[in-house]
């Protein structure tokens, strides 16, 4: 019994201690001869699905985003989305707030309604911010709400160089963002939209009401659709205070990057310097996999569980970035149960395993369980108790 009692107060004080999730560590800079965007103010280049670093410029440097905004938008919306809190056919009214926007819009009317689906449309293909305010106002009650959302997103993906006042990106001097913020703002837009969201991103021209009188053909802002294969989005901005911006993802052999650069002269030497970021990432780096799905990480003994023994694996591939012609190699592991209390089921998350490559990148991996463990029931303590006090 006395053995029972450590157990049991060793979970407790392992719940108390047990750290949360924290952003992945900031990799060592990639060498680079070369300014690959010498027209952009400040510019990011990274691997989607590890978030290592391939190159940056100013990364930091408090900008204007214009209508990039809308990523952390799509984020909430896709978020609402998959928690049912939203559906795609739903209708939404636009409000005389929402229809009094200027800039990039499908004029809605005052009291109009319109689905999820065209909506969203709307804000990925043609950046709207008729649209964009309407679906604000939906999912966060108001849009003064729904920006309070945005700036809590952006804390809780410690993200240190934003801070939004409105839905759209049209121009408030403390409106701003970085070119490292919006580089991990799109990578968790893009694993919470997946293929649902990458469809219309890569749409280069739709239309919305097809079924009604007011039909209107959207055209793709982000003209590097048809100029660079393997981009399926992302989001583009403008305002003369921003300059020309844009984010954009590609895949190329499996290997997805994610470019951004800010505060360009214009949409051509944007999308100029973008093509050279995006050429050097695939030219210069090739991914591999480091763990699959299923990979065993480290197998424990419970004195609690049934069965008394679990092993902790990969609940996804673990992918890593690496410079072509050099093969990575785990330095170190950390292994971190963060649920501490049973049951557990496969595919449920209940810890972390932190890997350091020999570069000195770090990552993280969420980690489920090979098999069900049921916690032991009050026989099961008695006989236990009964066979450790015989022993």
């Amino acid at each position: 019994m006395k053995k029972i009692v450590c157990f049991l107060l060793a979970v407790v004080l392992c719940g108390v201690f047990a750290a949360g999730d924290v952003h992945a560590e900031e990799t060592p800079r990639t060498d680079t001869t070369t300014d690959l965007a010498p027209n952009a103010k400040s510019a990011y280049l990274m691997e989607f699905t590890s978030g290592k670093l391939i190159y940056a410029k100013n990364e930091h440097e408090k900008l204007y985003p214009a209508s990039m905004t809308k990523m952390m938008g799509l984020l909430l919306i896709y978020e609402a989305l998959h928690n049912n809190k939203l559906s795609w056919d739903e209708m939404i009214v636009t409000s005389e707030h929402a229809a009094s926007m200027g800039g990039s819009q499908v004029f809605l009317e005052v009291n109009e309604q319109m689905s999820v689906r065209d909506m969203v449309k709307s804000i990925c293909i043609a950046s709207a911010n008729d649209a964009m305010v309407a679906m604000a106002e939906r999912v966060g009650g108001t849009h003064e709400g729904f920006v309070q959302m945005m700036n809590d997103k952006a804390k809780e993906l410690q993200l240190n160089d934003t801070h939004f006042v409105n839905a759209t990106g049209l121009h408030d001097p403390q409106h701003y963002t970085s070119a490292y913020d919006m580089a991990f703002i799109a990578q968790a837009l893009v694993k919470e939209g997946g293929d649902e969201l990458l469809e219309i991103t890569s749409t280069y021209d739709a239309y919305i009401r097809e079924s009604g009188e007011n039909k209107f053909w959207l055209v793709n802002t982000n003209k590097l659709l048809k100029q660079y294969p393997g981009v399926d989005g992302l989001k583009t901005g403008f305002t003369q205070e921003a300059m020309s911006c844009i984010t954009v993802t590609a895949v190329k052999n499996n290997l997805r990057l994610i470019s951004v650069v800010m505060g360009e002269p214009n949409s051509k030497q944007r999308n100029a310097e973008i093509k050279t970021m995006l050429d050097y990432g695939f030219s210069q780096f090739e991914q591999g996999l480091l763990f699959p799905a299923g990979t065993l990480i480290e197998t424990r003994k419970l004195d609690n569980g049934k069965p008394g023994e679990v092993g902790f694996v990969t609940k996804s591939d673990l992918r890593y970035v690496y410079a072509k012609g050099s093969e990575p190699h785990e330095a170190d592991r950390k292994v971190e149960i963060t649920k501490t209390q049973l049951p557990y089921l496969p595919n449920d998350t209940v810890g972390k395993v932190t890997i350091t490559m020999d570069d000195g990148f770090v990552m993280e991996a969420e980690l489920t369980v090979d098999h069900e463990v049921q916690p032991l029931d009050y026989l099961d303590l008695f006989m236990k108790s009964f066979k450790d006090f015989l022993i």
